[in-house]
């Protein structure tokens, strides 16, 4: 769901024509709908209505703080990975028992940062890590609330790059290990096993993963129970995908899941879990609220092939260049021109800088304005200055009014 239209062949947001927002702001820039954001995360939790649960917002996808602050208000909780990430979200005001831990390589300070805020949990990823944070909580005379992030060896049927729950990736403790270390956990002293977690990967268009994953915590739900452990509550991850295509058409050919749909698949397994679920989006809440706002700075046709070359780069959204991803690109103002085939790449200097290749686009003009859809997630978080370019501003557009809520970098700070 978005809030992206075009009015009188003009791309609005919400109720701001993107074209005028442009005329006063420096292009590149991400521009954010809150009624967006808003809207996507009641609808999560509308589906998980009348079962126990906690909706944590995965920080990874965008961490702008104005954006963690909405959130925050809603009532979110925090997915969080680093000590960076968990520092946003206390200064953002999330409850600290409301923030989820994860990440396969937490370093001691990180470890001891969290523990000192009183986090809801802690999801495990190694056998060494348990050994190290059970020393950390007993120097610091704390026991610390742990789950186990489960590798369940699941498929997602992704990009491998996104995938986090098969037997190649880094991700989490192999089944067999997972259940041995629950039967042993006496040895670790200073540690609480209060949950159990698992996350499959990013971009997930198909309810099979999840239910197969839900079964594995629930096998292994009833082997904590039967070794003793009292469980808090079952993590199932995120992951929910998005529709990169046709975005304005609502075409079904790449489906994003049905977030009602599949609780209702899940809830009886859910509500026998007989604890908290724990439910983690972060694109899902983000991605169809953001856009990328760029200029055509020239166009070139070479060995055949047509070029738009635009003032956005791969240092803005790398999400093309790194694994391929698909953003679809219409131009802000609408023309009735014949389409032409083209690239739009960057100004980076790299030939893995584009946005999009072999596009169907109308003829453009310099300073013509194009929209890089769905780029509310992994966009910003991802950026870079390289080859010494400032990051774009980014902006909140609420009904009909538009606000800074990341100034665009400035040349100063790149030498500072």
């Amino acid at each position: 769901m978005h809030f992206f239209s075009f009015k009188n062949d003009e791309l609005h947001c919400e109720e701001l024509s993107v074209r005028k927002i442009a005329a006063v702001t420096a292009t590149p820039f991400y521009l954010y709908s809150q009624k967006t954001i808003v809207e996507n995360f009641e609808r999560i939790e509308r589906a998980f209505q009348g079962i126990d649960h906690l909706i944590c917002y995965a920080l990874k996808a965008n961490s702008n703080q104005t954006l963690l602050s909405l959130l925050a208000g809603l009532g979110a909780g925090a997915d969080v990975v680093s000590r960076g990430e968990l520092f946003l979200a206390l200064k953002s005001g999330f409850d600290p028992q409301k923030i989820v831990y994860a990440g396969v390589g937490k370093r001691d300070d990180e470890i001891e940062y969290a523990l000192a805020q009183n986090i809801l949990v802690f999801n495990v990823e190694s056998l060494e890590e348990l050994a190290v944070m059970d020393g950390i909580a007993r120097a610091m005379n704390q026991i610390a609330p742990v789950a186990i992030r489960v590798n369940p060896n699941i498929d997602i049927h992704g990009h491998p790059y996104i995938s986090t729950g098969t037997a190649a990736d880094k991700f989490g403790v192999e089944l067999p290990a997972a259940r041995a270390v629950i039967r042993q956990f006496k040895k670790y002293p200073n540690l609480q096993l209060v949950g159990l977690h698992s996350h499959i990967g990013s971009q997930i268009t198909e309810i099979a993963p999840f239910v197969e994953a839900v079964q594995i915590l629930k096998e292994l739900a009833a082997a904590a129970r039967a070794s003793g452990h009292v469980l808090q509550f079952v993590d199932f991850g995120g992951g929910l995908g998005v529709s990169y295509q046709n975005v304005f058409e609502g075409d079904e050919s790449e489906p994003a899941i049905d977030i009602a749909h599949l609780v209702d698949r899940l809830r009886s397994d859910l509500e026998s879990l007989n604890c908290k679920i724990i439910f983690e989006p972060g694109r899902a809440l983000v991605a169809e609220a953001g856009i990328l706002v760029t200029r055509v700075l020239y166009q070139k046709d070479s060995h055949g092939k047509r070029f738009v070359i635009v003032d956005a780069g791969m240092n803005d959204l790398i999400r093309p260049s790194l694994y391929g991803a698909y953003h679809e690109i219409v131009p802000v103002c609408k023309r009735q021109d014949d389409l032409v085939n083209v690239d739009v790449v960057g100004p980076i200097c790299e030939s893995s800088d584009f946005l999009g290749r072999d596009r169907r686009l109308p003829e453009l003009r310099r300073g013509d304005l194009l929209a890089i859809m769905t780029a509310g997630a992994y966009g910003l978080v991802l950026s870079s200055n390289y080859n010494a370019r400032p990051r774009p501003a980014e902006m909140l557009v609420d009904g009909a009014q538009v606000r800074v809520i990341r100034p665009a970098g400035d040349l100063e700070k790149l030498w500072s």
